[in-house]
């Protein structure tokens, strides 16, 4: 059997309640993490708030939409540099993870282990 990677680890500790995990709404995470584009991300609960990150170590890339709010409404806003900060609101949980994936660049693949920016693409 494979060894969980961080992600993976992050989301299971997230949705369990695992001691030690960092804790945000339910309901937005499951929505989040029925969604596998962003399964594959690095979630962040904080602050109300569920942000979504192509690697796994402080500092974040910061790049990509999330979602604020809980299993009766959620926002989702454009990432911190956007010019048009909200992308919808009103939205149930399952309209909001959807949303975020719609609003997804095309290159947003799996999380990558290390802090942001990538490692650059070297060949020896």
């Amino acid at each position: 059997m494979a060894e969980e990677t961080v992600v993976e680890q992050t989301w299971r500790g997230m949705l369990e309640g695992l001691p030690g995990a960092r804790r945000g709404n339910l309901a937005v995470a499951e929505a989040a993490y029925a969604e596998p584009r962003l399964r594959a991300l690095f979630p962040f609960p904080s602050h109300g708030v569920l942000t979504f990150h192509r690697n796994t170590q402080f500092p974040w890339s910061n790049d990509l939409p999330f979602v604020a709010g809980n299993a009766q409404a959620c926002i989702v806003y454009a990432p911190l540099r956007a010019s048009e900060r909200v992308l919808g609101e009103s939205l149930t949980p399952r309209e909001a993870a959807a949303l975020v994936v719609a609003h997804l660049p095309d290159d947003c693949g799996p999380a990558f282990e290390g802090p942001w920016p990538p490692p650059e693409n070297t060949t020896d």
